[in-house]
């Protein structure tokens, strides 16, 4: 590991590596992420309510494909997707992107 001034922030990191905030590389590394951590508590959320991707997909009602593709994170769920996942799964859709 490096030390003294070779150390920096996260944000500085983030800046160096995917540009400062407000540019089109940092928007497009800010969705990416956004969609990995969406997809990542999604799937945390149901293996606890033990579903099956297909089960998950009925009660949200969307198709088991499009469950697949959000949890891959090959795509990014609009907001009312993300809250029938939540009615499905008994949670409030705040649980789903504000942890």
């Amino acid at each position: 590991m490096k030390k003294g001034k070779d150390i920096t922030t996260f944000e500085e990191y983030l800046d160096k590596t995917y540009g400062k905030v407000g540019t089109k590389e940092r928007a497009d590394f800010d969705i990416k992420a956004k969609s990995f951590a969406i997809g990542e508590i999604i799937r945390e959320e149901r293996k606890q309510a033990k579903m099956t991707q297909e089960e998950l997909a009925k009660q949200a009602g969307i198709t088991q494909p499009a469950v697949s593709q959000i949890l891959k994170r090959e795509c990014r769920p609009q907001q009312r997707t993300i809250q029938r996942f939540a009615a499905a799964l008994g949670v409030a859709p705040e649980e789903l992107w504000l942890r």
